[in-house]
């Protein structure tokens, strides 16, 4: 046999063992052990990065511990195991359930901080709901009121920072979608919600809850977009009214970014809005 496949077998066959053995390990602490044995093979499984034995381990602990000297650390390693193995919704209750439970124990701003580390692992892709996206954002701003001198706070910073620009991201997705969409659904001509109105609203939203974004420029070329389709595809009793409004919006994104791409298409408008308004 070549001597590295031989040196493969005896590496597998090894590992195969020590899992083995820890698997019997764990099976004999947990079926037999008392509070004590399973509380410290807890401990040393979470030392070793083995989290879903101690989260199996502590979870039937952590009741039994409460009104001890180890409630605390055990609830604690508890959250911060659940949360090692990814498991972020049941870590971000636990955590909280520290929080609440020890306002002032040892492990109180740590536990307040990974709140918000849960939620925020938790936090799906723009498009998606983004509740936990919010969650995360209450969890670290409290975390700041909580402990506003804490060397966790610039971390929680850039997590608020992230977590915003995927909500401004979301109402982009939303507002561009609209626009998208056009008069695909209804008669525009002769309703005033369609989908280049609902762009309209929601950019302006948008603008109004974060008027600083970095995706100002592309909400206000929506909204400039939005209310030419809006006029061009109008009924004869408000053609001159949008046209008006619509040339008003195309001048003022002009102003507010004069060095952008997109002025040679606010021209165009607003070319397009005063033949209309002239005629």
């Amino acid at each position: 046999m070549h001597p590295e496949m031989k040196k493969c077998i005896i590496i597998l066959s090894c590992m195969t063992l020590l899992m083995g053995s820890c698997s019997s390990e764990f099976n004999a602490v947990y079926k037999y052990g008392d509070t004590d044995a399973r509380y410290e093979y807890a401990k040393e499984f979470f030392a070793r990065g083995k989290f879903q034995q101690a989260t199996t381990l502590l979870e039937e602990i952590v009741t039994i511990k409460k009104g001890t000297d180890e409630a605390q650390e055990c609830l604690y390693m508890l959250a911060m195991a659940q949360y090692c193995n990814h498991d972020y919704e049941a870590a971000s209750e636990t955590f909280k359930k520290y929080g609440s439970s020890y306002p002032r124990g040892i492990y109180a701003e740590q536990a307040a901080f990974y709140v918000g580390e849960s939620l925020y692992e938790s936090s799906p892709e723009p498009r998606l709901d983004q509740s936990p996206t919010n969650g995360a954002i209450n969890a670290y701003q409290q975390f700041m009121d909580l402990f506003p001198d804490s060397k966790l706070r610039p971390r929680a910073q850039d997590r608020l920072y992230e977590l915003y620009d995927k909500l401004i991201q979301k109402e982009y997705i939303s507002a561009e979608l609209y626009y998208n969409l056009g008069g695909y659904f209804g008669n525009i001509n002769s309703n005033d919600e369609s989908n280049y109105n609902a762009s309209i609203i929601t950019a302006q939203n948008a603008l109004k809850n974060y008027p600083y974004c970095s995706l100002r420029e592309d909400f206000m070329l929506l909204i400039m977009k939005s209310k030419f389709q809006l006029a061009e595809n109008s009924t004869e009793e408000k053609r001159l009214e949008r046209y008006r409004d619509a040339e008003d919006e195309c001048y003022g994104f002009i102003n507010e970014f004069p060095d952008s791409k997109n002025v040679a298409t606010a021209e165009k408008y607003i070319a397009k809005c005063k033949k209309v308004i002239k005629d």
